[in-house]
């Protein structure tokens, strides 16, 4: 088991940028793949994008591909997403989550989750 808490939400304006860290416990973060997954109000809980236990491969869904970057440090336990170019329809609850060993890009492959971090963009 890992813990995860998000942090780096905030409001911001369309255009905008935003960059969310996850911070996680525990001796095995490497061993982690993370991911990155959003849900808005009313909608279930959407793949954002994931990374590897290196950092040598990541994923993105379309909808991100180009504006988002994830990454990840695992000397600091850390991963990160860096939103650029923000529109008002990624307004989200954003969660990090992790899962040992292999990717997956749908949150029932996940079983670690943060708390969720709030992003709203307006137009």
């Amino acid at each position: 088991q890992v813990q995860l808490v998000e942090s780096g939400g905030g409001l911001v304006q369309a255009g905008g940028s935003l960059r969310l860290s996850c911070a996680a416990s525990g001796r095995t973060f490497s061993m982690y793949t993370m991911g990155w997954f959003r849900q808005a109000p009313g909608k279930g809980r959407e793949f954002v994008s994931t990374i590897t236990r290196s950092g040598d491969k990541t994923y993105y869904a379309d909808s991100v591909k180009g504006r988002f970057t994830i990454s990840r440090d695992n000397a600091k336990n850390t991963v990160y997403l860096q939103m650029n170019s923000l529109k008002p329809e990624d307004t989200a609850v954003y969660y990090c989550a992790g899962r040992l060993f292999i990717v997956g890009v749908t949150a029932d492959e996940y079983d670690n989750w943060g708390q969720g971090t709030q992003v709203t963009v307006s137009s």
